[in-house]
């Protein structure tokens, strides 16, 4: 079987109608689950598009046959919250990981490498930039340097 794996980055502040975004990321998402042999979405949880895209990957999975998809948050370090609330988060995501790359890194820079981890494990990219700046931005320029696939939500 084939694991196709995607990962999502968008900015910390989504400012802004996201209504056109999430009706493409729930287009993307249906097509892939009902496309793909088997689908490994990453997410991590540091903004609103992370919360937003795992929303929407959570109704898909319960929409369509989500036994070939696999959900999986990535965890730059381990957190107070996650340590305290493993059985919350194990309901919500099929998998937990922290990043192995990431862990042992200077917090500050934990997030970045996190995300090139992703990235490197990655088929396709989605992302949701708007502008020229941060940590998503500098991750989704990384994907393009490793010639991911990539889509923007906000350029729709």
């Amino acid at each position: 079987m084939e694991i196709y794996t995607v990962s999502f980055f968008g900015h910390k502040r989504i400012y802004g109608n996201f209504s056109a975004a999430e009706k493409m990321l729930e287009s993307i998402i249906a097509d892939l689950i009902n496309n793909k042999d088997y689908v490994n979405f990453l997410v991590g949880r540091n903004g609103d598009f992370d919360i937003y895209v795992s929303s929407i990957i959570r109704k898909a999975k319960e929409k369509y046959d989500y036994k070939n998809t696999a959900f999986t948050l990535v965890l730059p370090y381990m957190t107070a919250e996650f340590r305290d609330n493993v059985e919350s988060f194990g309901k919500f995501y099929d998998e937990v990981e922290i990043c192995p790359e990431s862990a042992s890194a200077h917090f500050k820079a934990a997030i970045q490498i996190r995300n090139r981890c992703m990235v490197d494990r990655s088929d396709l990219v989605i992302c949701y930039i708007e502008h020229n700046s941060g940590g998503a931005y500098k991750t989704v320029q990384y994907a393009k340097q490793q010639k991911c696939e990539i889509i923007n939500v906000a350029n729709i």
